[in-house]
């Protein structure tokens, strides 16, 4: 008996048309499937509730249309959640205080395990991580209209890089690695202070660079040190210093140029500062080293060989203009125009004794020593004079007269004339001694062709 059930019948057999439950609870209530329910005709109190004793507890919405979606509310059994379904497949978990979109395990008060867009504003209150410390490179893309840029982890590298397009390690302009250092990637990059006017702009250490772009590009090759002289070189001291630069350091450096070219006026360099030293401009050579400076300890100009003052000096030149002479002149057969000489001496030259044919080399000195020995007749030469000019020979000879010989104007072997005897007499005719001590003289005017003899003393003996 339905106490507490009414209802209303038209519309023909076996059709109820009104349904009212007056109080109380149906346990079960069976609707047939082609049953029509005016939704708008049921009216719900406070709370809506599906309940069973054991099993899925399932709420869903399906209009039997063809390509058509059903939509589900699932309250799995021994699930502390409850599933949104749409066409079998969980889209929406509520588990807990968190939300899983595509995640039925939510970890998070919102989980979204895909793709997620905003097409507006995303305030965040807190801190935004990007990855969950897996082995991939993570990365915020800005999407542009012409350009695409991005801010990510280049995992492979533990680079932090900002670059263009969306791949990160892929055109990168700025990495920073563990070690924070900063790099401004290889290749056509600019890094352009756009404000650096020498009030504002580039700073060092955080001191201010005021130099400008065209200042700087004037030290474009070259090594320039601090302002304190650590370094190569530094500049000026003062605004009245026209010093271009300096070198610092007992060390010595070095100064790279293919040219150089004073144009002051007048030009001059100067090297010292009045200081009581040496100074000096030295020449590195591969085998040997050369300079010219001043030795402070004598006043004097040197030029010598070596980087040391006093030690191989080939001319030392005093305040008055006085030069000295630290080794020999080879003038390989040039003019020296009116010398004037004090305390004159040549080099004796000794050939020592003969007994056979031989030459007298004026290019081993113009006075020499000979003994001749053994008898025997054969021809002296006289070779090297200076072509086209005056030379002379001078001869202390012992026992010259001993042998035949024959003086030749060139190579013993096949020289030119014999030599012209004051006289008219030669060798043979003993113009000198067999047993003494002679001085002979042998002159040409003409470079050697023709040579003039004669004996300036025969006989030498203390008296």
């Amino acid at each position: 008996m339905l106490n507490n059930f009414a209802s209303t019948q038209g519309g023909g057999t076996d059709t109820v048309t009104t349904t009212m439950i007056l109080d109380g609870t149906i346990a079960n209530a069976d609707v047939a499937s082609d049953a029509a329910i005016d939704s708008s005709k049921i009216n719900f109190a406070n709370t809506v509730e599906i309940e069973s004793s054991s099993g899925d507890q399932i709420f869903e919405m399906d209009n039997n249309a063809a390509n058509s979606s059903n939509f589900q509310i699932q309250n799995g059994a021994g699930n502390a959640r409850t599933d949104l379904y749409l066409d079998g497949s969980a889209v929406i978990t509520l588990k807990g205080q968190s939300v899983g979109i595509g995640d039925t395990s939510p970890s998070y008060a919102l989980d979204v395990n895909d793709t997620g867009r905003f097409t507006s504003d995303l305030i965040v209150g807190g801190n935004l991580t990007v990855g969950d410390g897996s082995a991939e490179d993570q990365k915020v893309v800005f999407n542009g209209n012409a350009q695409d840029f991005y801010v990510g982890l280049d995992d492979t590298a533990d680079d932090l890089v900002i670059g263009l397009g969306s791949a990160v390690g892929t055109t990168p302009s700025i990495s920073i690695n563990e070690d924070q250092d900063v790099t401004i990637s290889d290749g056509a990059i600019d890094f352009d202070v756009a404000s650096h006017d020498g009030t504002n702009g580039l700073k060092l250490g955080g001191t201010l660079v005021t130099s400008s772009a065209t200042e700087l590009n004037l030290l474009d090759g070259k090594t320039i040190g601090a302002a304190t002289g650590i370094g190569d070189t530094y500049g000026p001291g003062s605004s009245t210093d026209m010093a271009i630069a300096r070198f610092d350091g007992a060390g010595g450096k070095t100064l790279q140029m293919s040219n150089m070219t004073i144009s002051d006026d007048p030009p001059v360099v100067k090297i010292g500062d009045g200081a009581a030293e040496d100074t000096m401009l030295t020449f590195d050579g591969n085998a040997a080293d050369f300079r010219i400076g001043l030795d402070d300890g004598n006043d004097t100009l040197e030029i010598g060989g070596g980087t040391s003052h006093g030690t191989a000096a080939g001319i030392s030149m005093d305040v008055n203009g006085d030069m000295t002479l630290g080794g020999g002149i080879v003038c390989s057969d040039e003019v020296i125009s009116r010398p004037r000489l004090t305390d004159y001496s040549e080099t004796v030259n000794a050939i020592g004794s003969k007994t056979a044919a031989f030459d007298i080399d004026l290019e081993d000195g113009n006075v020499q020593t000979l003994t001749m020995s053994g008898g025997g007749t054969f021809n002296i030469g006289i070779v090297n004079a200076v072509s086209s000019h005056s030379n002379s020979v001078t001869i202390l000879g012992t026992n010259l007269g001993s042998c035949t010989g024959t003086f030749l104007a060139g190579a013993n072997g096949g020289g030119g004339n014999a030599v012209y005897w004051a006289g008219g007499g030669d060798t043979s005719d003993n113009l000198m001694t067999s047993s003494g001590t002679d001085v002979v003289t042998l002159t040409t005017f003409d470079g050697g062709t023709n040579w003039y003899g004669f004996v300036a003393g025969k006989e030498f003996a203390n008296s």
